[in-house]
Parts: C-alpha cells; sequence; structure tokens
C-alpha cells in the first residue's frame, strides 16, 4: 500500500492519541488503587490474612492497641529488614482494627528506657492494652500475639481450682491420660491455676473462679464432699469430668445438681469406618448453648458415659443438653462384651454426654459443666478435631468470659521452606528466586522488543 504524507501523519496522530489513553489509563489505575483497597490471599492458610478468631479478638477490643518494639535499626546491606518484617506482619492486625499503634526504638540509643521496661532480648516487643501490658519475644505467629490479646483482653483473674488426691486427671500431669498439655493451653491464654488441699481448708477457697473435678479414681471422702456440696450451695462454678458411673462418694453433689450417670456403656459402629473401635465415638451435634453457638467442629470421645439431669424447684438449675454422640449407635445396656442392639434394652442414638447447668446467684449468677468423659481433653486426644476448642470454650463460659468463646485462632497449616545449607542447594535456590525476580521479566521484555522490531521489518 502506498502512503502519502497525509496518511504518515494520520498514522502518527493515532500512535500518539493511543500513547496519550494509555498514559491517561496508568494514572487512573494508579489513582484508584490509591483511593480503593482490594487484596486476596491465595496461600493455602491464608498465611497473609488473619484467621477468624484473631478478627473476632479484634472486634472485642474496644480500646486501642499500643505495641512498642526494641529493635536495633536495620542494615540493609547485610539483608537486616526486622523492622520492615514486623511491619508487614501488624499490618495485617490494622487491617482489621485500625487503632492499632506500633512504634521503635533502639534499645542501643535508649539503654535506660529498655531497662526500665525490662526488655532482654534484641526485637522484644511490648503490648499495651486497656491499661495492661506483656511482652513477647520473636519469633512469634499468629497464634501467639492473638493469645497474647486474649490474656490482656481477659477480666477474669481468679484461678482455676482441682481437686487432687484421688487419681484425678492433673492439670500438669504428662501422662497420656492426664490433661497437662490442655493446661498449657490455658495457662497461655491467661488462666492460672490452683490446687487447695481441702481435707485441710475449713472450705473450698472462694476465690477461685471454678473447681475442677478430673474424674478421680479413689472415692472422695464425706467430709471432700459435704466441703464441695457447700461450695456449690454459696455459688461456687464447677466442671464435673466423670469416666464411670461409679460417683466416687460424691452422690450428694449429683443429687443436688439433679445428676444421674447411665451405667450402659456408648456404641458407635460408625467409628469402625475410621479404622477405630466402637467406643471411640464422634459429635457432631451440639446443644443451644453459648458454649456451642456456632460450633461446627468436629470433636472425638472414647467411652464417655451418658449424662442427664432435671432442673429441680428448690435450687433453679436451668439446663442444657450439651453434646450428643453416636447418632448411629446406641447405649448398650446389656450384654457390653458382646455389644448387639436391643430395642428393649438398649437406648438409640443419639446419646447426650454433657450438661450445662446456671441458675440466679446474687449478681454475676452460678453455672456448672458435667461432661461424661474426660479423655476428650486428655494429652492423648486434646489435638483430635475441636476437642481443644471446645474444652477452651467450657472453661470460658465458667469463667465468665462468655465474649472469648469461639474465637482460639487455629494455627497455620502451611509451614516456611527450609533450604539445606549445600552450595548446590544455594544454587539452585539463588537460580530460582531470580529467575522470577530478573531473568524471566527481562527475558520477557527482550522478546517483546525483539518481535516488535521484526514485525515492522515486515
Amino acid at each position: 500500500m502506498k502512503t502519502n504524507l497525509k496518511i504518515k501523519l494520520q498514522l502518527l496522530l493515532q500512535n500518539w492519541f493511543f500513547v496519550i489513553l494509555f498514559i491517561i489509563l496508568i494514572f487512573l489505575l494508579g489513582f484508584l488503587s490509591n483511593k480503593f483497597e482490594f487484596s486476596q490471599d491465595i496461600t493455602q492458610a491464608n498465611r497473609n490474612t488473619l484467621t477468624k478468631g484473631s478478627v473476632a479478638v479484634l472486634n472485642e477490643m474496644s480500646g486501642p492497641i499500643n505495641l512498642t518494639v526494641f529493635a536495633t535499626k536495620d542494615d540493609v546491606n547485610k539483608g537486616d529488614k526486622f523492622r520492615q518484617g514486623i511491619i508487614n506482619f501488624i499490618a495485617r492486625y490494622q487491617r482489621a482494627k485500625e487503632d492499632i499503634n506500633i512504634k521503635f526504638i533502639s534499645p542501643i540509643e535508649e539503654p535506660k528506657l529498655a531497662q526500665d521496661m525490662g526488655i532482654r532480648v534484641d526485637g522484644e516487643v511490648v503490648v499495651e492494652y486497656n491499661k495492661r501490658s506483656e511482652h513477647i519475644t520473636p519469633p512469634f505467629a499468629e497464634q501467639d500475639l492473638t493469645n497474647l490479646l486474649v490474656r490482656l483482653t481477659r477480666t477474669n483473674e481468679k484461678p482455676i481450682m482441682y481437686l487432687d488426691g484421688h487419681g484425678e486427671k492433673n492439670l500438669i500431669g504428662l501422662k497420656n491420660s492426664d490433661l497437662g498439655e490442655f493446661g498449657k493451653q490455658l495457662e497461655n491464654k491467661g488462666f492460672k491455676f490452683s490446687n487447695p488441699d481441702i481435707t485441710v481448708l475449713p472450705e473450698v477457697p472462694k476465690e477461685g473462679s471454678m473447681l475442677v473435678i478430673a474424674s478421680p479414681k479413689k472415692k472422695v471422702s464425706q467430709v471432700e464432699s459435704e466441703k464441695i456440696l457447700n461450695y456449690l450451695n454459696s455459688g461456687g462454678n464447677l466442671l464435673w469430668l466423670l469416666d464411670d458411673s461409679d460417683l466416687k462418694g460424691l452422690d450428694k453433689v449429683a443429687e443436688y445438681l439433679g445428676l444421674t450417670v447411665s451405667k450402659g456403656k456408648v456404641y458407635d459402629p460408625s467409628g469402625l469406618q475410621y479404622g477405630s473401635t466402637p467406643g471411640l465415638t464422634f459429635a457432631l451435634r451440639y446443644g443451644d448453648h453459648p458454649i456451642t453457638k456456632n460450633f461446627m467442629l468436629r470433636t472425638l470421645f472414647s467411652n464417655p458415659k451418658e449424662v442427664l439431669a432435671y432442673g429441680t424447684y428448690e435450687n433453679g438449675w436451668e439446663v442444657t443438653d450439651l453434646i450428643d454422640v453416636a447418632a448411629g449407635g446406641w447405649l448398650e445396656i446389656g450384654n457390653e462384651k458382646e455389644p448387639k442392639f436391643d430395642d428393649e434394652k438398649d437406648k438409640a442414638g443419639p446419646i447426650n454426654v454433657a450438661v450445662a447447668l446456671k441458675r440466679e446467684y446474687g449478681e454475676i449468677g452460678q453455672r456448672v459443666v458435667v461432661i461424661g468423659n474426660s479423655e476428650f481433653i486428655s494429652n492423648a486426644f486434646i489435638t483430635t478435631g475441636g476437642n481443644l476448642d471446645l474444652g477452651v470454650n467450657v472453661v470460658n463460659w465458667l469463667s465468665g468470659d462468655d465474649k472469648l468463646i469461639n474465637i482460639q485462632p487455629m494455627p497455620l497449616k502451611d509451614v516456611n521452606v527450609t533450604i539445606p545449607e549445600t552450595r548446590t542447594s544455594f544454587v539452585i535456590a539463588w537460580t530460582i528466586f531470580h529467575s522470577f525476580q530478573f531473568f524471566i521479566p527481562v527475558g520477557l521484555f527482550i522478546g517483546g522488543i525483539w518481535l516488535w522490531l521484526r514485525r515492522r521489518k515486515v
């Protein structure tokens, strides 16, 4: 096609018009991106955004959160970007709560201040909220910082008391059947423990937030039972974990609560589908109660007992069934050695294994939870499904921290990549990283120019 000066001028104007429009479009996109923000986390476990539990914790914190980071200044030439890493990490929290403030102080430039604040490690962070503060040292993940915020939020500082001396499962024990790991998780969330000897004390101390009775193996003496009964009668909260229909000397306590524990054994044939035994049963249906509100996790129980309770007019208890198990199973009341469902003797599932009781008492009220199983929060089962979350919810409700129920942050699933310290591994990692950072983009840019020039010659 022959071209003249007029056609060349038109093509030149069209090209320049396109360039101007393209530049305007770039400026408009830049303006809009600065005015409106949108982000999408595509990592396996949403590593770059907060979990729902952390967001719920922040929503419950009404005042500002101040973070003071005591860290020496970064040396970018040496690849030291600690401060920027902290800023990026806290930015995830700031997107959910705007009044989170962060400032950096060099302990070298302010040694007196660092000493007064009790700083021991470079990079240590002081978190302040509602006139309370706590320290956290790196490295820390979302669950660590959110647990710290939960501790600062917690209003009830009364210790958890637990009965001991009768073969109970210990909250600081290390055996598989003990509750030590559950106890550690409670300590991480700001709870403290107390172990009063009620055989010596005139009564169960009233300064505790609750009393935990974790499946005693030996009989509780009549004197101790009377003191526990008086503790309940005076408004004390109780968590009672049962693994047996034998109440171990606490019959009067059960009578006071209107509680009965069935002698039969729960069988769940669906457990065989998962390679377990019929004695292991899953819970998927929960009662309408603050402990289990919006609780959608599956929990596992080993040989639970059916627990029933009824409110009494004299004591004013309001009873709620909490946990149903063995929807496709039954309560074997006859032959436990060779279980087979008998509709005349046995009870078809689902079987309730936990009850929550409450009544008006003073300004705060009184709360009791009885669960026909202690294994579900033992060291052997605490990491199974939602067992830990359910156990923490129970303790939060009994301690009066209702707003902290169902906001436990979940740990991240994916992990960081660890590169072996060999020259070959270093070369491979360096090549892959810089290929995506420099080589591939530069190659595509050069290839694009070469293709454009080639087409112009045709």
